[in-house]
């Protein structure tokens, strides 16, 4: 009897496993259930070039490979629950699909804020990034509440767009949480020389038309986008005996880890899954870069195929490099490692903050992160400075 694995979710990080699955050797039934009724595409350019050129789901979609032509997709559906003993998955609209191996890949979904008031926008599908492209008109008076980096990318296409700026942020500085106050307070200048407001150290408590913050000051507004970070979409998991806290913890191998030990039927990916990386400590990270999609296909595609034919997937660690990157009004910011764990110590390694740079991120005095202002051609030799930084600290 032919087996099937089974992949809930539908984006990039399902394609890159299914791919996945076939190179380790998986032969056998594959099927995709995503809620979108779109097939994989690339989310990035939703906040950057494709907001500001228009969005075409066609141009965004990734190409298939010959080798997953027989794979079934099931899109516009959703995976709403899950019994891991049994191997039953129930979907939205009651229907029951039995699996011999099941990849959560089911990624995460835009938080939202408990505001009364008309409606705002998100930017996490390309429908999102429809709805708000058709209100960037010139003059239009924008609010963006957030200064992560999709707050920061769609403050900065909006007023490429001529529309007006403000961005609302209760830290003191943009960014604050990803690379620290260095590198935000010289993105926050160059935001504010093009043009973009900032109210920084304020919350939004109110949208009555205009928006309203904390200390009762109003933002008149036409627009207002909503960009406060995701949640993992992990609710269809529940019951299961596994830790939900921050998307779906792993062991080194990519499986759900229960009281009994690791669930070796079932993997996850991408941006859901958190997971030991012995570059940066004994800590379990989950991380939410593009990169990660096909990172954690490889190695769990390899992990699942052993689980389910009885075999070991022995391999080295399991310690990718984590890298992101975002464009600003021309500057290109590249990210190396996790910034984010050595805002303690943060150091300019080369170049001046107000032009372009390198500032790196140090925890215990060793190198866990490298943000680049510019210096493309610096990239390579800053990546294995690093890589070579983190692999003593993982053999410590």
């Amino acid at each position: 009897m032919t087996r099937r694995i089974l992949v809930a979710g539908a984006g990039l990080s399902a394609l890159r496993t299914v791919e996945q699955l076939r190179t380790a050797g998986w032969s056998e039934s594959i099927t995709v259930v995503g809620a979108e009724p779109h097939p994989p595409y690339n989310r990035p350019p939703l906040t950057k070039e494709a907001l500001r050129g228009g969005i075409d789901p066609d141009a965004l979609r990734f190409p298939h490979r010959s080798s997953i032509s027989d794979v079934e997709w099931r899109l516009g559906r959703r995976v709403d629950g899950v019994d891991l003993r049994s191997r039953r998955a129930t979907l939205d609209d009651g229907e029951m699909l039995t699996y011999d191996g099941l990849v959560v890949a089911t990624g995460v979904r835009s938080r939202t804020l408990r505001l009364d008031g008309p409606p705002r926008h998100r930017i996490r599908t390309v429908d999102d990034a429809q709805r708000l492209r058709r209100e960037l008109i010139p003059g239009a008076r924008v609010t963006v509440i957030g200064a992560g980096f999709i707050g920061c990318e769609v403050a900065a296409t909006a007023a490429g767009l001529g529309c007006v700026v403000t961005v609302v942020e209760p830290l003191e500085t943009p960014l604050r949480v990803a690379v620290g106050r260095l590198v935000g307070d010289e993105l926050r200048r160059r935001h504010e020389q093009q043009g973009v407001r900032s109210r920084l150290g304020r919350s939004v408590v109110r949208l009555d038309g205009d928006v309203v913050l904390d200390d009762g000051s109003r933002v008149g507004t036409d627009v207002v986008v909503e960009a406060v970070g995701s949640v993992p979409n992990v609710e269809w998991l529940d019951g299961n005996g596994l830790d939900l806290s921050d998307g779906v913890l792993c062991s080194s191998d990519l499986h759900p880890v229960t009281a009994s030990g690791p669930v070796t039927e079932v993997v996850a990916v991408g941006d859901v899954v958190r997971f030991p990386n012995p570059r940066f400590g004994a800590t379990s990270l989950r991380i939410e870069h593009w990169t990660m999609c096909g990172d954690t296909a490889r190695h769990a595609a390899v992990s699942l195929v052993a689980g389910l034919n009885g075999g070991s997937s022995e391999r080295p660690e399991f310690a990718p490099l984590p890298t992101f990157w975002s464009e600003q009004f021309g500057t290109r910011l590249q990210s190396f490692g996790v910034p984010g764990l050595g805002l303690d110590d943060v150091r300019v390694l080369e170049g001046d903050l107000r032009d372009e740079c390198a500032v790196g991120y140090h925890r215990d005095g060793v190198l866990v992160g490298v943000v680049l202002l510019g210096l493309r051609t610096r990239m390579m030799q800053f990546r294995q400075l690093l890589v070579d930084a983190t692999q003593l600290a993982g053999q410590r």
